[in-house]
């Protein structure tokens, strides 16, 4: 769906939803990113000229135009007949933003282009045979994803696993769940 001048987005920032149109401005929780750079947020929801799309494969660039103090919220306490009285206030930390443009083609990356690291760690010498390789995608893979799948692999993937978590990545966590799995595999 091409953005035109009605189309809107729905944009996700800081646990919030926001509905932005191009060229408008707005205040937003206070975001990391400096003054005057750009940011792809997340985008839910696109719409306009009565349709809309679910989850797009679209970008909405905003710029953070500068970051603000918000109005003085004052917060009073009493206690009748006692002459208590207490009062605090706070200024919330905001950034004001400008959406720049709606309906940028989001880049997706592809099972291979995620892939293609894996190639470069193979080429370098490993201490195990030739044959025996960690799986493949494994310089991607989280500790998580590691510690679930390493029981579904063979020893001598597992051992090139490890060899290669030794001598490129050395995350403990990866490291631990390789070495149970294979300790379990060499049980059997």
């Amino acid at each position: 769906m091409a953005a035109t001048k009605d189309s809107y987005a729905i944009i996700s920032l800081g646990g919030k939803q926001y509905r932005v149109r191009e060229g408008e401005r707005l205040l937003v929780d206070r975001l990391k990113t400096d003054e005057g750079k750009t940011f792809n947020p997340d985008v839910l929801f696109l719409g306009g000229d009565g349709e809309g799309t679910l989850a797009p494969r679209t970008q909405v660039t905003a710029k953070v135009v500068g970051h603000v103090l918000g109005d003085k919220v004052r917060i009073g306490k009493r206690r009748p007949k006692s002459g208590y009285r207490r009062q605090t206030g706070f200024r919330a930390r905001l950034s004001q933003i400008e959406i720049q443009s709606i309906g940028a083609a989001a880049k997706r990356t592809t099972a291979a282009e995620k892939e293609a690291p894996a190639p470069r760690a193979k080429a370098q010498p490993t201490t195990t045979p030739a044959a025996a390789e960690p799986p493949s995608g494994y310089a991607d893979l989280t500790v998580a994803e590691i510690t679930e799948k390493s029981k579904r692999w063979k020893i001598e993937q597992l051992q090139a696993a490890l060899v290669f978590e030794r001598e490129h990545a050395n995350r403990k966590g990866a490291t631990a769940a390789l070495e149970s799995a294979l300790a379990a595999k060499q049980e059997k």
